[in-house]
């Protein structure tokens, strides 16, 4: 007995199976319907705040981690935390105080140039950080899902501990050079506290800028060093200009710009000589006020980009 095969069916004879046609819209009411979102998308606000909130305990860790490895390879490890804006303030005085005599008419000169190297360098090193929170982190930033902000934020922090570790020396000197703890030293506290958010708004901004044009990471250190010149980190700003003939605008622009205003506040906290009479009027509104500004306008600026970072 011959057994006989049958043979496959054709094509032709498969029951053609109904694959159902959506239109895009209805596609996305489908996805919608069924808790489907696209990947990568960015997250509305109040969610992305909540994801940034969920991520504190790795910022924290992050810039911890950041701040340890930053001079674990140098003999001297953590102790050029302090060196380093301690011998910047040393050539300052040299260069700006002693050659081109700026000292002339500031009393306290050494506390008040000290102060401002330590102020100014947060904030510029604040700045230089978050020009590389996505570039010097683009690995992590493809491999794991997290809201990007947690970088430039971490990094802010880290250099907010790195200020903390600093200020052990600069009251070193100001106890050297006779100024004592007074209750205005308190005023150190909010001073910090509104540079930090400050700070932190600007990183944000630089971040999502320098993720997006690269070469604008090689320009920061020369605005930052004009900035740093029109800030009277070296020098006084009102005994520079006192009897010049410079317009009323200029005057006002170098006296509100927000890096003089968290110096010379962090100065009259500390500064006995540095009264309340050499603060512009509103000082501490107008420094609440550009720490408000660019805390939310950089960190809405970042995330509106969320979706971009580490593509392309």
């Amino acid at each position: 007995m011959v057994s006989q095969t049958a043979a496959p069916p054709s094509p032709a004879s498969t029951p053609a199976q109904d694959v159902p046609t959506y239109a895009p819209g209805e596609l996305a009411a489908l996805a919608a319907r069924h808790g489907l979102t696209v990947s990568g998308a960015r997250p509305t606000l109040t969610t992305y705040i909540r994801q940034l909130w969920g991520r504190r305990h790795f910022i924290a860790a992050f810039a911890t981690a950041k701040l340890t490895a930053q001079y674990s390879q140098a003999k001297l490890g953590q102790i050029w935390q302090i060196m380093t804006p301690l011998l910047n303030a040393t050539v300052y005085y040299f260069i700006f105080g002693v050659l081109m005599n700026t000292k002339h008419g500031v009393e306290d000169f050494v506390p008040f140039l000290v102060t401002g190297v330590f102020i100014w360098t947060f904030t510029a090193s604040s700045i230089t950080a978050g020009t590389r929170a996505i570039s010097g982190n683009i690995g992590l930033v493809r491999a794991l899902h997290f809201p990007r902000a947690s970088l430039p934020v971490a990094l802010a922090l880290q250099q907010l501990q790195q200020l903390l570790f600093s200020l052990g020396a600069l009251t070193v000197i100001l106890l050297a050079f006779g100024q004592y703890p007074r209750p205005s030293w308190l005023l150190a506290v909010p001073a910090l506290a509104l540079q930090a958010v400050f700070n932190t708004g600007v990183s944000m901004a630089v971040a999502r800028l320098t993720a997006k044009t690269p070469d604008i990471a090689q320009l920061t250190p020369f605005v930052l060093r004009t900035w740093m010149y029109s800030s009277g980190v070296m020098w006084s700003l009102d005994h520079l200009l006192k009897g010049e003939r410079v317009p009323h605008a200029v005057m006002v622009a170098l006296e509100y710009n927000p890096a003089a205003l968290f110096i010379n506040l962090m100065r009259y906290a500390l500064i006995d000589s540095y009264t309340w009479a050499q603060l512009p009027p509103y000082a501490w509104a107008v420094a609440a006020g550009w720490a408000l500004l660019c805390g939310v306008a950089g960190f809405m600026y970042f995330w509106k980009a969320e979706e971009t970072y580490g593509r392309g």
